[in-house]
């Protein structure tokens, strides 16, 4: 019986370590995962590993099996794909997606994991709720069939973004990144890519995910008239300043925010968090999305990786942590 656990654990603003904690026993409608892989959501643990979770955040920001308070000590995250050990029958043995933090072990009720689609591999698995983020995202954007879609910032969520945007007929989709590194992927992933130099004018629809003031200003930039930008950025506790003296009130812009804590409200009245959880899963069954798998970690090692991570220098997109 497993009945110890080794979590990461942020200890401080900048510090973070791993700890060794008890885990108990599962009880009826519970279930015990050992750990598999998870994957680090980087703008938003970059945040939290800083301390640059704002006061009036710090209780809408808490990851559902979050222990601990903002700024720390605090165990935080929500990637992590896993194998049951314990529990019903039909649980035990399969591989699931749990929005838990990074832990080798743990316990949740039933309802907690989502079983993986039998297409979708355990270490692609880590990107679940990415694809959660971009799927919401792309809700509250609504583009339409043939339009000029504009994605600004090739991060995890904008690749994302883009990615399901090609899908729709007739769309011309563009990736735009400071990083020309970023072209590969882009071609990859069905999307032209531009940087902000090169990236076409007059959009119909602009999504902004690069965590950049430079970045939200270049949406407005890019959108023709009447767009609607969507900003997908979360920026923490830094202050963004935005040119809205120029065109911005004449081609009648919009800026809405997404965010993935709550349904997008043209969803909402016939999606709930699980069914958009199953299409996600669903979604990964595509092997290109290998290419946003950047890096890859043994457990032990968290703590300097998301010091690394953190410090803003790194080009990773996301980074795999894997479990003995």
């Amino acid at each position: 019986m497993q009945n110890q656990a080794r979590a990461f654990w942020v200890t401080a603003p900048g510090h973070g370590e791993i700890r060794s904690e008890a885990l108990g026993t599962p009880g009826g409608g519970q279930v015990l995962v050992r750990a598999l892989y998870s994957g680090i959501s980087r703008g938003t643990e970059s945040l939290v590993f800083n301390g640059r979770v704002p006061v009036t955040e710090r209780e809408r920001m808490r990851a559902p099996f979050q222990t601990g308070d903002f700024p720390g000590p605090v165990k935080y995250g929500y990637c992590s794909v896993g194998r049951v050990e314990q529990g019903p029958a039909n649980l035990q043995g399969r591989d699931v997606f749990v929005l838990y933090p990074h832990q080798t072990h743990f316990i949740v009720p039933t309802e907690a994991v989502h079983t993986l689609p039998d297409d979708v591999p355990s270490a692609r698995a880590v990107l679940a709720a990415n694809v959660e983020t971009a799927v919401n995202g792309l809700w509250d954007a609504r583009p339409h069939v043939g339009d000029r879609i504009a994605v600004v910032g090739a991060g995890t969520v904008g690749c994302l973004v883009a990615w399901l945007a090609t899908r729709i007929a007739g769309t011309r989709v563009e990736l735009i990144d400071i990083n020309p590194e970023r072209a590969s992927i882009a071609k990859a992933l069905g999307a032209r890519f531009a940087t902000p130099s090169t990236a076409a004018r007059d959009a119909d629809v602009v999504i902004h995910a690069s965590g950049t003031a430079d970045g939200l200003a270049l949406a407005l930039e890019l959108a023709g008239q009447e767009t609607r930008i969507v900003e997908m950025s979360w920026f923490g506790d830094q202050m963004v300043s935005l040119p809205l003296g120029g065109p911005f009130h004449a081609r009648r812009l919009a800026i809405v925010s997404s965010q993935v804590g709550t349904i997008a409200p043209s969803q909402r009245p016939r999606w709930d968090h699980r069914r958009r959880m199953a299409l996600a899963l669903s979604l990964l069954a595509d092997p290109v999305l290998d290419h946003l798998i950047t890096g890859e970690t043994p457990f032990e090692r968290l703590p300097d990786v998301m010091t690394s991570l953190s410090s803003g220098s790194s080009h990773t997109l996301c980074h795999r942590i894997v479990y003995d």
